[in-house]
């Protein structure tokens, strides 16, 4: 872990330290409120009860205020025994392991908007990876990482609180083989130079759809060939800060939008996540009662790009100015698909048959059918998926779609012009029932 790193795992700590106990301190003070109340409100006891009062107020104060300042204390003699900061190229420095990056990612997905505003050193800035480590977008550093470049890119975006790493999981049950991807099949099979973004989706999806236009315009201009095709492949939140990126990206006149073929939405929630949903009623009830609200504190303290995914919201003109806590407000805008692109549609239930109970309502675990496919009920939306461009998997949870045999199998299908092999036909989508996603 880098300097930098620790130096935001003490701050992180200290503030979750001295945020906890403030919030302990309003649910102590909301609860010893009402018998004071009561007990001011009798004539006997209202003098003995209002000095009771402010003796427990202003020792407890002092408690919670003395807790706060130790924990400050703390994090400054830390800031003194950790190591100073030092310049190192981000290439030549050792990854993390795996499992910290997963967990690091996991916060950026929580907090990472806070993360971000306090400049914490444990922030991910957006950018793509290789082997774990940074990839510069200079033509030199591609050309060495990149030998083989061709002119075909498939760019892969993971969803909320994940990193690049995700796309390897179920390699080895999948393939038999660790390290087998969809990207590493695409470049074997199809001649896809295969490209792993990380970012922290604990941002606006807009900010997020921003950044990777910008870094898009970057990688092409610096690609070592002309770039002729480009592939974008998105799990979940992923595939909404794709469909960002290139309505920004377009808007921008940006280059590489136009060399946009084909957008891949893997369990992507269109139309919103239903635990979202739920999290935006609890917060919204909790706050309702004094006794409660310091709790719906710490339930809406949930980051911009979670709230994102209540409805999909993929521009800024979604959230700008808007409460972003107010009982499920939809205010999102209607925007286009990439008209140079072909999208297609991947989503999964729990249950082989979409129509069974449990798979209308839970879906793959964390997007409905309905969200996924771009099904609203009413279709007031208009979301141009065509049925042969859209493949239902049944038996299977939101995580499996980042690797599985026969999504890649699908997705060749759709790429390839002519098939080497009499592949099968797109499979049909079941004619699910439409209702709320």
């Amino acid at each position: 872990m880098t300097t930098d790193e620790m130096r935001g795992l003490k701050d992180l700590f200290v503030a979750a330290v001295r945020g906890g106990a403030t919030t302990v301190e309003q649910m102590h003070a909301s609860v010893a409120r009402r018998p004071f109340a009561l007990l001011e409100r009798v004539p006997v006891t209202r003098w003995p009860a209002g000095a009771a009062r402010l003796l427990h107020d202003g020792i407890a104060g002092g408690i919670y205020s003395g807790l706060r300042g130790l924990m400050q204390l703390a994090g400054s003699t830390a800031d003194l025994a950790l190591p100073p900061l030092t310049e190192q190229n981000s290439e030549l420095r050792d990854p993390p392991p795996v499992g910290l990056d997963l967990a690091i990612g996991a916060l950026n997905g929580f907090v990472g908007d806070r993360l971000e505003q306090k400049q914490n050193g444990l922030r991910f800035r957006m950018g793509f990876r290789s082997d774990g480590r940074p990839l510069a977008l200079e033509p030199s550093a591609l050309r060495r990482t990149y030998p083989e470049a061709t002119s075909k890119l498939a760019v892969f975006v993971h969803g909320l609180a994940g990193t690049e790493q995700v796309w390897r999981f179920y390699s080895e049950e999948s393939y038999g083989e660790e390290g087998t991807t969809y990207g590493t099949l695409l470049e074997r099979e199809l001649g896809y130079s295969p490209l792993y973004l990380r970012y922290n989706s604990g941002l606006h999806i807009s900010q997020n759809g921003g950044l990777l236009a910008e870094a898009m315009e970057k990688l092409v201009r610096s690609w070592p060939i002309a770039v002729e095709e480009i592939v974008l492949v998105g799990h979940s939140m992923g595939g909404l800060v794709t469909r960002s990126a290139c309505h920004q990206g377009k808007e921008r006149g940006n280059g590489w939008v136009d060399a946009v073929r084909h957008i891949f939405c893997l369990g992507t929630p269109h139309l919103g996540a239903p635990l979202e949903k739920l999290g935006n009623v609890a917060g919204w009830v909790l706050n309702r009662f004094e006794v409660t609200r310091p709790i719906a504190s710490i339930v809406n303290a949930r980051s911009h790009g979670i709230k994102d995914l209540r409805f999909g919201y993929l521009v800024e003109e979604d959230w700008q100015g808007k409460d972003a806590d107010a009982l499920l407000e939809d205010n999102r805008h209607d925007i286009p698909f990439l008209d140079s692109a072909t999208h297609y549609f991947v989503a999964a239930t729990l249950t082989r048959d979409p129509h069974h109970p449990v798979g209308v309502l839970l879906g793959d675990t964390l997007v409905r059918f309905p969200s996924a496919a771009g099904r609203p009920a009413p279709p007031a939306r208009h979301f141009p998926f065509t049925a042969e461009n859209g493949l239902h998997l049944g038996g299977m949870t939101h995580l499996r779609l980042l690797n599985h045999p026969a999504i890649f199998e699908q997705m060749r299908f759709w790429l390839e012009k002519k098939p080497r092999t009499a592949l099968a036909p797109p499979r049909p989508i079941p004619s699910a029932p439409l209702g709320p996603s």
